[in-house]
């Protein structure tokens, strides 16, 4: 059976990060890996998580299974974190909420339920969007398409042309929306957009499908699910995605959240149950741990400021590393504009450069990003940024990159 097996050419991120790690370059700079990196370069694990997982460690007297539906007290704050306390009190019994493994486990939960109860619906992703997005969601028998959204000449969202595809997608279609800091391209939609894409939904029918990875790491915890509130209050159908990876640390945790709206309280229940033999069927139960430490430190005064604190940190910390890369290439008098990377928002920005010129920062300088330009912007410190903006000032210039 096995000898008729053909290899599958690598991950273009993984290739990276093994080059990366194969490297002397004492200046090599990994940008491409999507994780947040403090100063030091390294993902480190969060103060509130490290006083959680002391607290369970001394007080939890069970590893027995949580069951399909994962953690009621994870699930309940994790519903209020992203919908707000006034929101989730609102919508009631027309939501409900699932544990799941990591971000990844709920956009395929998700598509998944959908497929199950509408085979080959159509949902619409952006264009660009995630890269796993398509697997996750196509695999699972769903039929992509796409809609417009960055202009990576222009470095804008095509919003005009955006809509004018979404206005032609009805009750049986879902969108896909990046709920804040949008992986790649870093560039969101405003607060008018947003309530212009809640009209249409509204009229049109279709399902707004939300993933929501870095909640926190744009504007702030409220302010980055303006959108995903906005449509919850506006449609009478919805799906919500959230990651626990980015704003908690929990990556090899593989904590996340699947939320359902609907009509009814009777559909809501009706979701559930779908839902929790459809995780049943694929991997029975989800983990335990990261999403104990995520209900320990949302149920917790004095944890809750602990982690909102770090959080901020770290969305400070982004934001000033945007700042400081554009004027570290205006001062280097590059003759492209990169004062766009100052307005996006979160971990990733296009540095819209070619192929070649991608390929030169990777051989030339040691300076690992994949071929479409994107960059991880944490993976900048106060001991690289200079080498780097150097070395795409030079690759600008250079007429053979």
């Amino acid at each position: 059976m096995f000898d008729q097996l053909s290899s599958l050419p690598p991950d273009p991120i993984l290739g990276l990060m093994a080059a990366y790690r194969a490297d002397s370059n004492p200046n090599k700079i990994d940008l491409g890996v999507g994780v947040y990196k403090d100063e030091t370069g390294t993902t480190p694990v969060m103060k509130a998580v490290k006083a959680a997982e002391s607290r369970l460690l001394s007080t939890q007297n069970s590893k027995a299974y949580v069951g399909p539906v994962g953690l009621d007290t994870f699930n309940d704050s994790v519903a209020e974190l992203v919908f707000g306390k006034e929101l989730t009190r609102k919508l009631g019994a027309r939501r409900v909420t699932f544990q799941t493994p990591g971000g990844c486990g709920g956009l395929r939960l998700a598509a998944e339920f959908i497929q199950r109860i509408k085979p080959g619906s159509r949902i619409l992703v952006s264009d660009p969007t995630w890269a796993n997005h398509v697997p996750l969601l196509g695999d699972a028998g769903l039929e992509i398409e796409t809609y417009p959204y960055y202009d990576r000449g222009c470095h804008s969202i095509r919003f005009d042309e955006m809509m004018a595809v979404l206005a032609n997608a009805g009750p049986n279609d879902l969108v896909l929306l990046h709920g804040c800091c949008h992986n790649p391209c870093g560039a969101d939609l405003t607060t008018e957009q947003w309530q212009a894409v809640a009209t249409l939904a509204d009229k049109n029918g279709f399902i707004p499908f939300i993933d929501l990875a870095y909640h926190g790491l744009g504007d702030g915890l409220d302010e980055d699910a303006y959108g995903l509130r906005l449509l919850a209050e506006t449609v009478p159908e919805m799906i919500v995605v959230n990651s626990c990876s980015k704003n908690f640390g929990l990556y090899r945790e593989r904590t996340g959240g699947l939320s359902i709206i609907t009509t009814s309280e009777q559909s809501s229940r009706a979701a559930a149950s779908q839902v929790a033999a459809i995780a049943r069927g694929i991997y029975s139960m989800p983990p335990d741990h990261g999403a104990s430490v995520v209900a320990e430190i949302l149920q917790d005064d004095t944890l809750r400021q602990q982690w909102d604190n770090e959080l901020r940190e770290v969305r400070q910390r982004i934001n000033a590393l945007r700042s400081q890369l554009v004027t570290a290439l205006k001062a280097r008098q590059v003759a492209e504009d990169f004062s766009f990377i100052e307005r996006e928002k979160g971990m990733f920005s296009f540095l819209g450069l070619s192929v070649a010129q991608v390929q030169t920062l990777v051989t030339d300088y040691s300076v690992y990003l994949v071929d479409s330009s994107r960059i991880n912007v944490a993976g900048i410190n106060n001991s690289n940024i200079d080498y780097l903006a150097d070395a795409i000032a030079n690759v600008v210039a250079s007429p053979s990159a």
